[in-house]
């Protein structure tokens, strides 16, 4: 596999999951904390929270992307949203894993042409190859 990077994007975290991170050319400071039910505070942003909002924002361009490319596919609507759930928890075979479950609002399509859209848009997104085969994602149309 060979990917021509078009944009790097740069974060640095320290402390860990009950620590700090920033994005390089941003203002932008996270405050990290484990959730309650992993033993933090929760009272701070955690990576799962960050993951699911990348991974929603960029479905939603992966699907608008691949609609463009595509005129058999119906267009993306306007009030297209994407509701990403990622879990965390102990794998069988030792560490940890995530599940991801994508809940997708397409109003407007017809659930052939919602489902049609959804998964063109698994095809492109990097966040979707990046993960297969690694993480169970499941996509929900609502």
């Amino acid at each position: 596999m060979s990917v021509s990077p078009v944009y790097t994007a740069f974060a640095t975290a320290t402390g860990g999951r009950d620590g700090k991170a920033t994005i390089q050319g941003s203002d932008l400071v996270i405050d990290l904390d484990p959730p309650k039910e992993m033993g933090g505070k929760g009272e701070g942003n955690n990576p799962e929270q960050l993951f699911a909002a990348g991974y929603a924002a960029c479905y939603i361009g992966a699907m608008k992307f691949a609609t463009s490319q595509n005129d058999q596919l119906a267009k993306v609507p306007n009030d297209v949203s994407v509701a990403a759930e990622v879990g965390i928890g102990p794998r069988d075979e030792g560490g940890f894993g995530l599940v991801v479950t994508l809940k997708v609002a397409l109003p407007g399509l017809s659930p052939e042409e919602a489902q049609a859209v959804a998964d063109a848009g698994h095809k492109i997104c990097p966040y979707s190859n990046a993960v297969r085969g690694n993480v169970v994602v499941t996509t929900e149309l609502v």
